[in-house]
């Protein structure tokens, strides 16, 4: 009588997860190297955040006049014309004025960074008297230095601002899905001895 190998069965589903795998590494990649490119090009990566920012608002714009012809009360489908004018006019100002976008984007990341970063200090206070409640008030400085570098600076950090942050943020995304891929890839060997 032949003993039935746990893994019997599980071949088909272990090449598929191989192969997820494997696309999850190649687009971790992919981030990583569009994060290096908005790092080292701010600018230009700013300006596509900016056009990519009025086609979305675009396509908002165009979502909201679909919706209110779709019926509903005269309130519901005023809200919805208005709202639907709003994004169509912030993606036409995006899309034909890119460098003042921008710009108007800079100072609209400063703000919400700064606020951030005093909701970081009220929530320090708050639990202080927990253990690692000293990493909150750290995370709240950098913040705020952060926020007050972009704002003091505005409009010339306009410039590197939104690039750089993305091209971090990028760049982050894809080396932790590049870790958490290679983890999967391990976990797929070791299921397939």
């Amino acid at each position: 009588m032949a003993t039935a190998s746990p893994v019997h069965g599980l071949h088909g589903p272990l090449v598929v997860a191989k192969k997820a795998t494997g696309w999850y590494i190649a687009a971790a990649i992919i981030f990583i190297v569009l994060g290096v490119f908005a790092i080292l090009e701010p600018g230009v990566a700013g300006l596509g955040i900016t056009m990519l920012i009025g086609w979305l608002l675009i396509f908002a714009g165009v979502t909201h006049f679909i919706t209110a012809f779709k019926g509903g009360s005269a309130k519901h489908i005023i809200f919805q014309v208005l709202m639907g004018i709003l994004y169509l006019v912030g993606g036409f100002y995006c899309m034909s004025h890119p460098l003042l976008a921008i710009s108007t984007l800079t100072l609209l990341l400063a703000s919400i960074i700064l606020v951030e970063g005093v909701l970081e200090i009220i929530s320090y206070f708050r639990q202080r008297r927990d253990g690692a409640s000293g990493w909150i008030l750290f995370n709240a400085l950098v913040t705020l230095l952060l926020g007050g570098m972009i704002w003091f600076h505005w409009p010339s950090s306009s410039v590197w601002a939104i690039g750089i942050l993305v091209g971090v943020n990028l760049m982050m995304t894809g080396i932790t899905r590049l870790m958490l891929g290679m983890a999967a890839r391990r976990l797929v060997g070791q299921t397939a001895e």
